[in-house]
């Protein structure tokens, strides 16, 4: 478990789920995950917030007037200068799905794209840190990014985020490597090798705390859910990808049982 009273620079701070079915989300999560869904904001459209023991975990939305929700989350990475930021992603590549807005005092967020097309957001606070607990149940765990541009695409995190970018040895014919702030040990995030599924989509996956993957796994398909991938056990945990009723994709870790 990691507690923090504010996100190192560089490091996911905040996630949330635009979805097309705003009600079945707030129960499917909330049954999930042991979420509180907290009343929906007018003045932020809609926007509503799950609690987890009082405490902010992720944030939620629907369609917003006539832009239709494409059922994903969406991971944000904290920056103490967000226009800097952000003009070094288009200076590098990437693309802006529109300018840096204030949200009231909370800080200022800005959606945007890197060179690949994979969409994050950035975020620089102001009275809002982002979730204050990592890597516990029912908590965000860790966050990582699948994408055929591999070799470039480390270069564009390590300058926008300010990060650096440590290679993990894996096994032949995969490739994966961590961002971690400069002289430090704590790995924020993971950047995995696409190419080898030419295929496959360019994106950013958030995966969630449990005790118990295979059970969780079993209550995605009964509150109306699919499993994409069976949980497996890794060298990281035990993991499973699956999606919920409206078809956004997240992933789920906790330990590997032991034997009896």
């Amino acid at each position: 478990m990691t507690t923090r009273t504010h996100a190192p620079e560089g490091a996911p701070c905040w996630a949330d789920l635009w979805t097309s079915d705003v009600e079945g989300s707030r129960h499917f999560y909330g049954e999930l995950l042991g979420w509180e869904p907290q009343e929906p904001s007018p003045e932020f459209g809609g926007y509503f917030m799950f609690h987890r023991l009082g405490a902010p975990v992720a944030g939620g939305m629907g369609p917003m007037g006539d832009m239709a929700a494409n059922d994903t989350w969406k991971v944000y990475f904290a920056t103490p200068d967000i226009q800097r930021s952000a003009h070094l992603v288009e200076q590098l590549g990437g693309s802006a799905f529109g300018p840096a807005t204030p949200v009231a005092d909370l800080g200022i967020q800005a959606v945007l794209a890197d060179p690949a097309g994979a969409p994050f957001g950035l975020w620089q606070p102001g009275s809002f840190q982002g979730f204050p607990v990592i890597a516990e149940p029912g908590a965000p765990s860790w966050f990582e990014l699948r994408s055929p541009a591999f070799d470039a695409i480390q270069s564009f995190y390590e300058q926008v985020l300010s990060l650096e970018v440590r290679p993990m040895a894996e096994p032949a014919g995969f490739r994966y490597a961590t961002l971690r702030q400069a002289g430090t040990e704590e790995d924020l995030a993971g950047l995995m090798d696409g190419s080898m599924d030419p295929g496959g989509t360019p994106g950013w996956s958030i995966y969630f705390d449990v005790d118990d993957v295979d059970d969780a796994a079993g209550r995605v398909a009964a509150l109306g859910g699919a499993v994409a991938s069976e949980p497996q056990s890794s060298p990281y945990g035990r993991m499973a990808t699956v999606r919920d009723p409206a078809g956004a994709e997240f992933r789920l870790r906790g330990p590997v049982p032991t034997s009896s």
